[in-house]
């Protein structure tokens, strides 16, 4: 089956990385992948070999040269899926054959006008689609298919070691990782708070956090580390390439996030075997059984996330692996790269008998 995947973004992000995953897993299976996105984009260093990679400028939803830019290729290439990532590409793709079906796929509460025009809709979440039904979009045009993430990634000691010390890990430090776009939404000064209120040694172990990611708080979280004092025992390196690795190096993963759709980092985590502590933001909500799969506190509440930080940092091993084995059994059954491939290739195939 030829598809066309489009998404419009420059830089890196849990859409983003998706997209990457899922376009060469269904290379691997054989279908004919066309992806198409911005050129100079930092997505287009991380597409797999096998999907044929394209480049449109798609500068915003107005972009018109885009639009005939993107129909031209489509009239070239003929592909009978184009499968469309967030308002930037939807909005610029616009299909004029019968024969050719757009999937808009969607990871948020986005406006839905953006992607009204698009034959069929899919949410990663159970939310997620109730809210694109409740916008009066077709329920039989509406599908859930979660995410998925690597399976866990074969480290070497030596890049553990040279990021411990990159960092000024020791050894027996405990460590907290948190990632994700530095916006209000992620709530980040919500878990500086907390960590701040965190004893600065745990069992005599000292604690550090690791922030991955970026974005326009930047300067604000950092500021806000040095007025809590804490500035010495937080790391803030912008986004990195090799997340597995600096999940192999954590205690605990956070998810700090006010607003969080589905939580493709809590994946991430469960992955590398690393006990989560969340919000109860939608997606989280979705996918963690408090206390079987992970921790739940509330939203913007930096006492409880504090006290379920030095809690399971204190937990026995046992407790935590165990923590840790029921969150892997979800992630296998629900969000494995067969299971959501799999879904995809069966929608791709139903709309097509459809159409």
């Amino acid at each position: 089956m030829r598809m066309m995947h489009v998404i419009g973004s420059g830089r890196m992000g849990g859409a983003e990385r998706f997209f990457i995953r899922l376009t060469g897993a269904l290379a691997r299976e054989g279908q004919e992948v066309i992806t198409v996105t911005r050129p100079g984009s930092e997505l287009n260093d991380h597409l797999d070999a096998g999907v044929e990679q394209l480049h449109v400028p798609m500068r915003g939803p107005w972009d018109l040269l885009s639009r005939l830019k993107l129909r031209k290729l489509m009239e070239r290439h003929r592909p009978s899926i184009v499968q469309t990532y967030m308002g930037r590409a939807t909005s610029v793709t616009r299909i004029h054959r019968s024969d050719v079906l757009h999937v808009a796929r969607l990871g948020g509460y986005y406006r839905v006008d953006t992607y009204r025009h698009a034959d069929c809709w899919v949410g990663n979440t159970r939310g997620i689609c109730d809210y694109l039904i409740d916008q009066g979009l077709p329920s039989r045009s509406v599908f859930q298919i979660g995410n998925f993430v690597d399976r866990k990634s074969a480290v070497t000691q030596a890049h553990r070691t040279e990021l411990r010390q990159r960092y000024g890990l020791c050894e027996d430090d405990r460590v907290i990782v948190a990632m994700g776009r530095l916006h209000r939404n992620k709530a980040f000064d919500v878990l500086l708070e907390a960590f701040s209120r965190l004893s600065i040694d745990t069992d005599g172990r000292r604690t550090v956090l690791l922030l991955l990611g970026d974005g326009p708080l930047r300067s604000t979280l950092g500021q806000q580390a040095v007025s809590l004092g804490v500035s010495d025992r937080v790391h803030m390196p912008g986004w990195q390439h090799d997340i597995a690795a600096h999940l192999q190096l954590a205690d605990v993963f956070v998810c700090s996030s006010r607003h969080e759709p589905l939580g493709n980092v809590i994946l991430e985590a469960w992955s590398e075997a690393v006990p989560v502590i969340s919000t109860r933001a939608a997606g989280p909500s979705e996918l963690i059984e408090d206390a079987e799969t992970g921790h739940l506190v509330p939203v913007d509440d930096p006492d409880a996330l504090a006290q379920a930080i030095a809690k399971l940092l204190a937990a026995n091993p046992s407790e935590r692996e165990a923590l840790c084995s029921r969150a892997r059994m979800v992630l296998d059954r629900k969000f494995s790269e067969a299971a959501i491939v799999g879904a995809y290739l069966d929608l791709y195939r139903r709309l097509r008998r459809i159409g």
